[in-house]
């Protein structure tokens, strides 16, 4: 990352080795890349390939995806290519693949993420549960040694009551597939306090009393603001030393795309963190990779859709 900036941090992110070897050791997917035939798709397929998390079922021209294999010397001709024609063309394709069974994954390649989710979401593509759909980043810390998890930076704008709450079990669903036994889950808010005049704080407090009730091993506490999410001295300070959440939450379910975004977006360029993202809820994985993700995001996205598919699969 550039020095222009104090702030930025010069940390590169970095795929966690315990997040690869879990992947690894999961079933191989076969994962369907949406118009596949443009360099970061590609080079992330390759990667992922070679690592041994990813089985590529590409879709898009055919012309252009050989050419992008051909640029890295990659050899595709033992893959599939599902041909098809522009992004709504090529993203309905990765859809039905999935929905049919010729595919676990569905992956964003060349194409604009509203068309990819709309082919997502098409009813005849066959992925729909009849959940909603959230997306999660699992962010680590480039020393490898913490990770936090947060919903819903990409796919939610405004979420109401009920999809936080499908938010709360997928985080906790997918923390306990990642081998955390007993998540501590964050509802954010500017505030610990209840007050009327920050609605967040009295929607956190809602949900937090929800979930003590519905979800299973898992803790919960909110509101909290994000120093005590985050810091045992601002517990401290607060005498808050308690709660079983703060200061050491593996997970905040957030307001709203604008603070879940920005949070996630403050611990990638910040702290060097490494932004795995998946969204859940539909019949297989969904991962919704950005052009900003630099290839260690990738890489750890693809391992969650590993490890997910395959937990998946087992129950």
């Amino acid at each position: 990352m550039t020095a222009d900036n104090p702030f930025l941090s010069q940390q590169e992110a970095v795929c966690p080795d315990w997040l690869l070897d879990m992947a690894q050791k999961a079933a191989t997917p076969r994962v369907a890349i949406a118009r596949a035939g443009a360099p970061l798709p590609m080079e992330a397929a390759r990667d992922a390939t070679e690592a041994n998390i990813m089985e590529p079922v590409f879709t898009g021209e055919r012309h252009l995806i050989e050419a992008e294999a051909d640029k890295l010397g990659w050899d595709i001709s033992q893959f599939t290519i599902i041909e098809a024609e522009g992004e709504q063309d090529s993203g309905n394709a990765a859809a039905m693949a999935c929905g049919e069974g010729r595919a676990d994954v569905m992956m964003k390649g060349q194409l604009h993420s509203d068309t990819f989710m709309r082919a997502a979401l098409a009813r005849d593509a066959g992925l729909r549960t009849g959940n909603r759909l959230v997306h999660i980043f699992h962010i680590s810390h480039p020393d490898g040694t913490r990770a936090i998890t947060i919903s819903d930076a990409a796919v939610n704008v405004d979420p109401n009551i009920e999809t936080r709450k499908d938010a709360t079990r997928e985080v906790v669903k997918l923390l306990h597939m990642l081998g955390t036994g007993r998540p501590k889950v964050a509802f954010l808010s500017a505030t610990e306090s209840i007050l009327p005049a920050v609605p967040s704080s009295v929607e956190a407090d809602e949900l937090a009393t929800w979930a003590k009730g519905e979800i299973k091993n898992a803790d919960f506490s909110g509101p909290l603001a994000l120093d005590l999410i985050l810091s045992p001295k601002a517990v401290a300070t607060k005498k808050l030393t308690a709660d079983p959440v703060a200061g050491k939450a593996d997970a905040i379910i957030v307001p709203d795309i604008v603070s879940g975004n920005t949070l996630f977006k403050s611990l990638v360029y910040l702290t060097g963190g490494c932004a795995a993202g998946i969204v859940m809820g539909a019949k297989v994985p969904v991962l919704l990779t950005s052009r900003a993700d630099p290839p260690a995001a990738r890489m750890a996205s693809c391992c969650l859709a590993a490890i997910v598919n395959a937990a998946n699969r087992q129950s």
